[in-house]
């Protein structure tokens, strides 16, 4: 998979980028990461790429020349003969999720656009970006930062990133769910135990108990993330319990009765 970044801070991306899990998934060919500065394709001769607002207001704006200019060029460089998806970092969009980032996974490339100051000329959005994606209700200095996270989540489910297919299915936020406590070595620590269920070598009874773990723990700590799960999930009603007995036995008592009238 390949993610190109359109950015004014390219050392960002790759300085967060190169290492851990991202830097190994780059080296081994999983993942591509380019970083492609907006700044070297501004026509200003002193490599402005911001201007004042129209209609007054604070701040400066990233203006349309550059921002679409630069993405033209990485567009040249992508084979795919498909317009490749461009998320808009922004607050204003819809806040992102694993659910998201297993949708962009299914891509062959990602285009980023990292906003700074008081945001992109809107023209050029409207041109370019086809999803507008928010890490949360707060306000950054630049886009870098979200992109590397969503970068970070996406990269997680493209195959052959993680060594252990499992690990990226029994994450948190999994069908809905959060994660459920792990332990390991020592057994014993600071007078807490593991759970003897976990050393009982029962596969079956581990696999139970953890669900159970992760439903509680979301329960506890995500209710908004249990309803959901919920609505999955709906309780199966308890079938009434030696009903149909009591009623033969209430005819048998009736039959009894009606022979002992008629004798």
């Amino acid at each position: 998979m390949n993610f190109h970044v359109m950015t004014l801070f390219p050392e960002m991306i790759t300085a967060g980028l190169e290492t851990s899990i991202t830097g190994r998934a780059i080296k081994n060919g999983y993942i591509s990461i380019e970083a492609v500065n907006i700044r070297d394709y501004t026509t200003n001769k002193h490599n402005k790429v911001d201007d004042y607002t129209y209609g007054g207001g604070a701040g400066m704006l990233m203006q349309a020349q550059p921002v679409y200019d630069c993405f033209q060029a990485v567009k040249d460089r992508i084979t795919s003969d498909r317009k490749p998806r461009v998320i808009y970092v922004t607050p204003q969009g819809s806040v992102f999720n694993q659910k998201m980032a297993a949708d962009f996974a299914m891509e062959d490339d990602l285009v980023f656009l990292c906003g700074h100051y008081e945001g992109v000329d809107e023209r050029v959005l409207e041109e370019i970006v086809t999803d507008y994606v928010s890490i949360g209700d707060y306000v950054l200095t630049g886009g870098e930062l979200p992109a590397m996270v969503m970068i970070d989540a996406i990269s997680r489910l493209v195959p052959g990133v993680l060594n252990n297919h499992d690990s990226a299915i029994t994450e948190s936020f999994y069908d809905d769910l959060l994660e459920y406590p792990q332990y390991s070595r020592p057994e014993v620590w600071m007078g807490k135990s593991v759970p003897s269920i976990l050393l009982s070598g029962d596969h079956a009874k581990v696999d139970k108990w953890r669900l159970e773990q992760s439903i509680e723990r979301t329960r506890q700590r995500r209710p908004d993330l249990y309803e959901k799960w919920l609505e999955k999930h709906p309780p199966v009603p308890e079938k009434p319990k030696r009903r149909r007995r009591k009623r033969a036995v209430d005819m048998l008592e009736v039959i009894d009765d009606n022979t002992d009238s008629t004798e």
